[in-house]
């Protein structure tokens, strides 16, 4: 029984069934395993094609695992969650802005200071 567990780009569009298509392959892997396992503790002896096609499919499995999850984490590694955050633009202007208060206050007191002394002389 040879299941194909292809990467075929249409049917994994998502991350999640990526992912949830290793985690098949790690099944097929493991009963890999176990048939090869058992195949080699036969009484009558292990039968080599049998043995050769388990080893086969275990290892092109184990390089279809490797490269889907090395894909993945690179792509988790690329996602940057925060970087249409607009906190630190939307902070940055309110600063400005205090500023900006601060700079008209203390025009109004110059003014003020002005008025003052033009009305003393």
């Amino acid at each position: 029984m040879q299941t194909t567990y292809a990467m075929d780009p249409q049917s994994q569009n998502t991350s999640l069934q990526r992912l949830q298509n290793v985690e098949k392959r790690i099944v097929r892997v493991l009963e890999l395993a176990g048939s090869v396992m058992d195949e080699l503790a036969n009484p009558s002896g292990p039968r080599k094609e049998l043995v050769n096609s388990h080893c086969s499919e275990f290892m092109q499995l184990i390089k279809d695992i490797q490269v889907t999850l090395r894909e993945e984490i690179k792509s988790a590694c690329e996602y940057r969650p925060f970087e249409k955050c607009d906190y630190v633009p939307r902070i940055s202007n309110e600063i400005c802005c205090k500023k900006l208060e601060h700079v008209i206050a203390q025009l109004d007191e110059m003014k003020h200071t002005i008025e003052g002394y033009h009305a003393a002389v």
